[in-house]
């Protein structure tokens, strides 16, 4: 695999928190990257949920389960790419926990108990769909998804940097 540049620049601002910086990676952190990247660009964390489609708790759930398959590929590839570095300069292993921590956690942490509350008042007739639709949150939690979402797409495309590849946000959306 041809690896990307040697130095990347790294601007990222995940919540409250800008990420501002250098990353050398290494190979490991490299293909670690690369894992990460593809479960980025396949999942709704990088692909807009437009106002009628999809169902909020799934975005919710697919944002959540990047935090085991980052633990994973943290875990798998180990300590090596979490190293901290010389000041202003990132691992792949301080990115990725300051993405989970300051742009996943506070998302999640907030919707999720409050879409619970709506959901576990759904009457039996009424579909998931017409039950989320007709929740007074919706719009604003399709608002923060996709808030978040454009944020993370600078994510995936530090992560295609460091990877060699192209990023493949920039394609249209179906």
């Amino acid at each position: 695999m041809a690896w990307g540049a040697d130095s990347l620049q790294v601007g990222l601002q995940l919540g409250v928190v800008s990420v501002s910086g250098t990353w050398r990676p290494k190979d490991e952190e490299r293909r670690a990257a690369w894992e990460l990247y593809v479960e980025l660009v396949t999942r709704i964390a990088v692909v807009p949920l437009k106002p009628s489609q999809g169902l909020l708790r799934e975005a919710l759930t697919s944002l959540y389960s990047l935090f085991g398959i980052t633990r994973d590929i943290l875990r798998r590839y180990g300590p090596d790419i979490a190293r901290p570095r010389p000041e202003g300069e990132y691992s792949f292993g301080e990115l990725a926990v300051l993405v989970l921590n300051y742009e996943l956690r506070p998302l999640l942490a907030h919707w999720h108990p409050m879409l619970d509350l709506w959901e576990a008042q759904r009457p039996t007739t009424q579909s998931r769909a017409g039950h989320e639709d007709a929740w007074e949150h919706a719009n604003r939690l399709r608002e923060e998804l996709e808030q978040a979402r454009q944020r993370l797409v600078g994510y995936a495309d530090l992560l295609a940097d460091a990877a060699g590849v192209p990023p493949l946000s920039g394609y249209p959306t179906p």
